[in-house]
């Protein structure tokens, strides 16, 4: 089959490697039809992820349809339309039984290959599913954005929510200050999901275009740091918001967050970050009676929850997030223009 495969830093190449096949009973084989680029596939690109074989095909995000299943598998079949989380999960263990389905006992990562072990990505013709009955879900009628941005970008932005909402209730939620620090398309989503629960919404990113998109989602938006902070302080009384949602994952951004959080307040961080060290110490969260919470989004959880509300056309507006689409065949363009921002890129998809 044709994939765009990762083969060296910062390089990858469209080459044709083995066709899946069903390995163990609770498999599924998907034929791609459309695949999403997502900043999580930088950190393989730019060699931040070290020990993947190459070649290994690209990607988490795939909308497909099932064209074979293995016979322990039950709740679909050949012909079912479905997306993907980007880890696999059985449904069935202690960590999905909690809701924390990204760290399902026997989950992978799709777009993974160690040592020859692992799985091959979404940005492929075909792509072997494990576990499908706990990994799958059927689309039902959603667009092809939209059943793309559930499996991972808007399930991670209601995540990063939660986190921020650090359990009050929807009473306390209303009128609550939030930063987003970063307007990818989860921070821009991020945004959307927190103004839609009653939040006051300050988002702060560098690129003009994205705050224009973040400011047609309900945000107040910052290029200058100091301007962002005068905002929150006129906001708060001075306090400071009461949840920054960091969605950057550099030194940088991270001490941003502790600096705009109030005393008493939360910091969410979904920017996965490479550094040894938080930016700030101990004592200073101590001092600051800081909750600060992270993690890998449990999307397939989340993936139940939103998926109704996707149905019923209250996420319509963010499939204008979706900004390039490229085929297969221009899958080196395509990472060159969503790696380096060119052309204003915040969402790419590959049309298999």
């Amino acid at each position: 089959m044709k994939a765009l495969c990762f083969v060296d830093v910062e390089a990858v190449a469209v080459e044709t490697i083995d066709d899946p096949i069903i390995e163990s009973p609770t498999d599924a084989i998907v034929k791609v039809e459309v695949a999403g680029l997502c900043g999580s596939d930088l950190h393989v690109f730019h060699g931040r992820e070290v020990g993947i074989d190459v070649p290994t095909a690209m990607g988490h995000e795939f909308v497909g349809e099932v064209v074979d299943v293995g016979s322990a598998v039950k709740q679909f079949q050949v012909g079912d339309r479905v997306c993907a989380p980007f880890t696999t999960s059985c449904g069935g263990c202690f960590y999905c039984d909690q809701g924390l389905t990204c760290r399902c006992e026997s989950g992978e990562l799709f777009g993974w290959r160690s040592n020859q072990s692992g799985l091959h990505g979404g940005q492929a013709e075909l792509v072997r599913v494990p576990l499908a009955d706990g990994t799958l879900v059927k689309t039902d009628g959603l667009s092809d954005e939209l059943a793309l941005l559930l499996g991972d970008n808007l399930t991670t932005a209601a995540f990063a929510n939660e986190l921020a909402n650090d359990n009050r209730d929807a009473g306390q939620r209303a009128n609550q200050v939030k930063v987003v620090i970063g307007c990818g398309t989860v921070g821009l989503i991020s945004v959307y999901l927190a103004r839609q629960m009653g939040s006051q919404v300050i988002a702060i990113d560098l690129l003009e275009h994205r705050r224009e998109l973040a400011s047609q989602l309900g945000g107040r938006t910052f290029a200058s740091i100091e301007e962002a902070q005068s905002a929150v302080a006129e906001l708060t009384e001075g306090r400071g918001a009461d949840s920054v949602m960091e969605l950057v994952g550099l030194p940088a951004a991270q001490q941003l967050a502790f600096e705009l959080v109030r005393p008493g307040g939360t910091i969410a961080t979904i920017g996965c970050h490479c550094e040894p060290n938080f930016a700030f110490s101990p004592v200073q969260a101590y001092d600051k009676n800081l909750t600060y919470r992270t993690g890998r989004c449990p999307a397939r959880h989340f993936m139940d929850q939103l998926k109704p509300h996707a149905l019923s056309g209250k996420f319509n507006e963010l499939e204008k997030l979706i900004s390039h689409r490229f085929s297969i065949d221009q899958g080196i363009e395509a990472y060159d223009i969503f790696a380096n921002r060119k052309d204003n890129c915040l969402k790419a998809v590959l049309d298999i």
